[in-house]
């Protein structure tokens, strides 16, 4: 066990989340939803990264959420923030320490579709490693070979997809392109990305999500679409805009995690 995953283990009095859940950019609203029993700024966790970016709150939070117990990341570390694709290892290894065998990532994404606006939540049912970057690189153990066919889980999908349904919330599926950032995409690489297969681009999500499956955790991942993406509507693009338009499918998100524990959907 880590040393992180230790320090938060005397932190859990007891307490067995059934799944931890990592918030992005302007999404920390759901953490308002959460009974909390205790707050952990990441600054007293041992190795815990720091976070530079506006939006990110960079604290653990425990408590119950509908009924369940659940572990909230608050706040990530991205790649462009310091160059480095592991940023988040220590957070997922302490997870998965934890004993917690369940992953909900959350982002803040443009649409590169006109059928997905501003507002939507998107299912990320695959996604592409633009940046070339992986979190696994320097690992010397076999273990680093990952297979992810399946890196987002079928059955915690549909239990995302089903709540939405029963709430009466339309969500959409997709492909997420992972961007290293911070500068947003440019018109000719948001054509690009449309050409390959990609319905909304981003700056986080896709680490997490290997680091993950490393550590053996079975992952569910959704997108608030905040904008489209550059060259779409003429208009340019900020993290201004970013904050502003992510709590706006947030809340609808936030609705819907809220009945998917309600249905059991991260139950063993």
């Amino acid at each position: 066990m880590s040393a992180a995953a230790d320090f938060l283990k005397g932190r859990l009095a007891g307490a067995r989340p059934i799944v931890a859940m990592v918030l992005g950019s302007g999404l920390g609203d759901l953490a308002e939803w959460v009974e909390i029993a205790a707050r952990i700024p990441f600054a007293e966790i041992p190795g815990f990264p720091q976070s530079s970016v506006s939006g990110h709150a960079g604290e653990i939070l425990l408590g119950r959420l509908a009924g369940r117990e659940v572990l909230i990341v608050s706040g990530r570390v991205h790649y462009y923030e310091r160059g480095d694709a592991a940023a988040m290892r220590p957070v997922i290894e302490a997870i998965a320490g934890l004993g917690i065998g369940r992953l909900l990532l959350t982002n803040s994404a443009g649409s590169v579709r006109q059928d997905i606006p501003p507002g939507s939540v998107m299912i990320i049912e695959d996604h592409i490693a633009f940046s070339g970057m992986n979190p696994l690189i320097g690992e010397a153990s076999d273990a680093r070979f990952v297979g992810m066919t399946s890196a987002y889980d079928p059955d915690l999908r549909a239990g995302l997809a089903a709540a939405a349904e029963t709430l009466g919330e339309p969500v959409f599926g997709g492909v997420y392109m992972w961007f290293s950032g911070p500068s947003f995409e440019t018109p000719a690489e948001i054509r690009m990305a449309r050409l390959l297969g990609a319905d909304a681009v981003g700056m986080s999500t896709v680490p997490e999500t290997i680091l993950a499956r490393f550590f053996g955790l079975k992952v569910v991942a959704a997108s608030v679409i905040t904008n489209f993406g550059a060259g779409m509507t003429g208009a340019e693009l900020s993290h201004a805009e970013t904050k502003e338009m992510a709590p706006r499918g947030g809340a609808r998100l936030s609705r819907i995690v809220e009945t998917m524990l309600q249905e059991g959907a991260f139950d063993d």
